[in-house]
């Protein structure tokens, strides 16, 4: 998708008169383990970042190239999480709503505007609009699912470190084949989210 294409939601809230747009995805709403991240980035208007998309339809390495463009070039950006604790006592929802407020705060400069991927609008005092399938139309939204998505790998793979029974630095703590095997083997850790061991727990 072309770097014009990404920037038509934007410009539609120019033409408006809004001047700082805020674009806010997660990563990690999945799996079994760790916490979910989130991040909101404020880009300069019609900024071009080559190759800038989804995060999920982009390698590794482009996004690990995409991620320090990101925070040099952005006016703003933040990134925080809610953990498997505050996943498993308020639900993945509202724990996901959460880290995006966390990201929000994070930012130096207030945006006139929130781009939230998805179609679920986080409790904010921002105005907000939400983007389905936005982080494949939004610049905004896809340079924070790149932070969102870089950010939360890269504490999976450290988790993996001080849990290697488990393999998180392969999985990211999505619910492999090989992930339930070593559930079976170990039994669940400190960082899985107990609401998501349904499928576990049920055959034991």
């Amino acid at each position: 998708m072309s770097e014009q294409t990404m920037w038509e939601i934007e410009d539609g809230f120019y033409e408006k008169g809004v001047k700082l747009i805020c674009g806010v995805d997660e990563a990690g709403r999945g799996p079994l383990a760790g916490p979910v991240c989130a991040a909101a980035v404020i880009l300069p208007a019609h900024l071009e970042i080559p190759g800038l998309n989804d995060s999920k339809k982009l390698s590794d390495k482009r996004r690990r190239e995409l991620f320090p463009l990101i925070q040099e070039q952005a006016i703003a950006y933040g990134i925080a999480f809610a953990s498997e604790q505050e996943i498993d006592e308020i639900n993945i929802l509202q724990a996901t709503f959460l880290a995006m407020r966390r990201a929000l705060e994070e930012l130096a400069v207030q945006p006139d505007l929130v781009l939230v991927d998805g179609n679920r609008e986080p409790n904010v005092d921002l105005p907000v609009e939400t983007v389905v399938h936005g982080d494949s139309l939004s610049a905004n939204i896809a340079a924070a699912s790149v932070l969102a998505k870089v950010t939360r790998d890269d504490l999976m793979v450290k988790l993996a470190g001080e849990y290697p029974q488990y393999g998180f630095e392969i999985h990211k703590g999505y619910g492999t084949k090989a992930h339930y095997q070593a559930l079976e083997t170990y039994g669940p850790c400190a960082i899985h989210r107990q609401s998501f061991l349904k499928k576990f727990y049920d055959k034991h």
